[in-house]
């Protein structure tokens, strides 16, 4: 996995996001996928950006950069857009062709500026292929880690079906990245406005995949897989703590492998959480699951981010120490993806 140079980096953004648009993703699928008429992934019924009112456009990566620079954002993780839907795809061999495309294309952005860097879509409807997209989008590529949005899939990710993505990622020290998109929960129908449906669906999917993974076991049977929740703040994870350590004591039976309590394993180091710059739960979540575990994500150029102030926003607080600032700003982000470089201290 490529290591950046961490030298004088002093802020990560552990994620960001690319426009993945299709005419771009298109020209790194192969034949006869990239023929697929009409959009690459399915779309939602919703128009996020209020008819063009919302959100950033981000042309090519120069005027990222110069953003990044704005921000004083020295190192950005890209995360996809619309390619999260593609677990929402019913035929395995296009899933496939797709993140097969995704990842050589948003690998050759990296390629164009060593400060990004960047997360692989693997299809995981078809297990052998996600190991093997998995394999090949860490150690050829050099992208980060591995990032599913869990909409759409008949399983939940706590299944041993999924066992050996997880496997691979643990030996190669790469995350499992849970980024979900505003779609869940599965079956909902209430929706009445983007706004309601935005509010709810995201963080409900990622509490879903949270107990998924402890339930099932993945903490025990992968005791040293990276996990991070994105995107949703780090509010819920007390509550949720407490919530699933209730439900777990009066029915361990029903999750056999776990050998403690759920809060003991989403504390143990190997779970991290992303935080929002203003989020006033912040101090109490640092202090009730650790300062080490905490992220930044500036969501950038999405139109709920608040650029150009993401970074000023956290550094302002008063609330938090500077010691937390920066873990949350840098170190945190360096642990999570595994760049720590053998003879050089970057912490």
């Amino acid at each position: 996995m490529a290591i950046p140079d961490l030298t004088n980096v002093e802020i990560i953004d552990a994620d960001g996001h690319v426009r993945d648009r299709d005419a771009d993703i298109r020209k790194f699928m192969a034949e006869p996928y990239c023929r697929r008429r009409g959009g690459l992934l399915p779309n939602d019924v919703w128009d996020s950006s209020m008819y063009g009112k919302l959100g950033i456009d981000v042309p090519d990566v120069p005027s990222r950069l110069r953003d990044m620079d704005k921000e004083a954002i020295d190192i950005s993780v890209l995360f996809p857009t619309s390619g999260f839907a593609v677990t929402t795809l019913p035929e395995k061999d296009y899933a496939a062709a797709f993140c097969r495309g995704y990842n050589d294309w948003v690998a050759s952005i990296c390629a164009e500026s060593p400060r990004l860097q960047a997360v692989a879509l693997v299809p995981f409807q078809d297990v052998d292929a996600a190991v093997k997209e998995t394999q090949r989008a860490i150690t050829q590529l050099g992208l980060a880690g591995i990032a599913v949005a869990s909409f759409g899939l008949k399983e939940h990710l706590g299944q041993p079906m999924f066992w050996p993505i997880y496997e691979e990622l643990q030996k190669f020290n790469a995350p499992l990245l849970i980024h979900n998109s505003r779609q869940g929960p599965a079956g909902e129908i209430r929706f009445d406005t983007f706004l309601f449906r935005h509010t709810i669906g995201r963080p409900f999917e990622t509490l879903l995949d949270c107990a998924a993974l402890m339930y099932g076991g993945v903490v025990e049977k992968f005791p040293n897989l990276k996990v991070a929740f994105l995107e949703c703040g780090c509010g819920w994870v007390p509550y949720w703590m407490d919530r699933m350590d209730e439900e777990w004591e009066k029915r361990q039976s029903e999750a056999p492998l776990l050998k403690k309590k759920p809060s003991e394993y989403m504390t143990k180091g190997n779970w991290y959480y992303a935080a929002e710059p203003e989020e006033s739960t912040l101090p109490y979540v640092i202090n009730r699951v650790g300062e080490n575990l905490i992220l930044f994500a500036s969501d950038y150029p999405h139109w709920d981010g608040s650029f150009p102030r993401m970074t000023s926003n956290l550094k302002a607080r008063k609330d938090i120490t500077d010691d937390q600032k920066d873990k949350i700003m840098r170190h945190n982000a360096i642990k999570l993806y595994g760049w720590e470089s053998p003879g050089r201290s970057t912490l």
